[in-house]
């Protein structure tokens, strides 16, 4: 059986008149083309062009192959030409339910980015604190955080661990310079809350680093806290999978250490296939996954 993409190369010699004038329609060496012909012709069992100084002939066969494979290419283009339309015309509403931090720091930039590739797929982001029950039909999909993605008719893609370290901003750590050790957090003006799921993993890690310690200011928003250590109000507990590539921010510590919990992407079975939705899922899911590995999270 020959190698279907040999009849672009047979079409483009057939019709250029040379394997050089081809290669470069196509964009390939010229001796790539000669050898694919030369694959082509050995797959089929016949000579479809004569080697002449002054170019390529076709052969008798050579011509009665050409009429058959320009409506192979025509298919092909229509088909390329389906798929490109069909991409272009995606529309709908996805509900998308993350954390607020993780929407603003990591999030929006990657959003901007797939809506001028598809302008009609509208996205509703949603920031309850509370789990949305994708089953139920309140989010579409979910960007969440635990050891593992259980539930019913969920799919989950894994995108990174969920590490956790301080950071101070770049003004900050250059005016007062960070702290060495986990226990000169004392020495540093701290700024606490978050708002629920933030503040519930930043609480443990600041009562298991600076046990008694008394934020200099809480808020009740996560952007409230990460807009206060951009600003350099002080130290803060921030995921390294949302901030640690933020240039207003610098780490204090490694973020060293076991992690049990992982960043997820979450769709539901009822709308997986929905090819709004599962545009919007790949093209996070490879997107985010890209990210973790760049900062080491994967």
């Amino acid at each position: 059986m020959y190698d279907w993409d040999d009849l672009r190369y047979f079409l483009a010699v057939a019709e250029e008149g040379s394997t050089l004038k081809a290669a470069a329609r196509l964009g390939a060496n010229q001796t790539t083309v000669a050898r694919r012909i030369a694959a082509l012709e050995s797959a089929l069992g016949h000579q479809l062009f004569e080697r002449r100084k002054a170019g390529y002939r076709l052969t008798q066969t050579g011509a009665r192959f050409l009429d058959l494979a320009r409506p192979v290419r025509e298919a092909a283009n229509a088909l390329a030409a389906e798929a490109d339309a069909s991409s272009r015309s995606l529309s709908g509403t996805v509900r998308l339910s993350t954390n607020e931090l993780y929407s603003e720091a990591m999030l929006t930039p990657l959003l901007i980015a797939y809506k001028k590739a598809h302008p009609e797929v509208r996205i509703d982001l949603d920031h309850s604190h509370e789990a949305r029950d994708l089953g139920a039909g309140e989010a579409d999909i979910a960007l969440r955080v635990a050891e593992g993605m259980k539930g019913d008719a969920l799919v989950a893609r894994r995108i990174g661990e969920d590490r956790w370290t301080f950071y101070c901003s770049t003004a900050y750590a250059a005016a007062n310079g960070k702290p060495k050790r986990f226990r000169d957090i004392a020495d540093h003006p701290v700024v606490g809350g978050g708002g629920p799921g933030i503040w519930d993993v930043y609480g443990r890690w600041l009562e298991l680093h600076a046990p008694g310690l008394e934020p200099v200011m809480t808020y009740d928003s996560s952007t409230g806290l990460l807009a206060a250590v951009r600003s350099g109000a002080g130290l803060a507990a921030l995921p390294c999978m949302a901030v640690d590539d933020d240039p207003q921010l610098v780490r204090c510590f490694s973020s060293s250490g076991s992690v049990s919990r992982s960043v997820w992407l979450v769709t539901h079975e009822r709308v997986r296939h929905a090819p709004h939705v599962r545009s919007v899922m790949d093209f996070l899911g490879e997107r985010l996954t890209e990210r973790a590995k760049a900062l080491g999270l994967a």
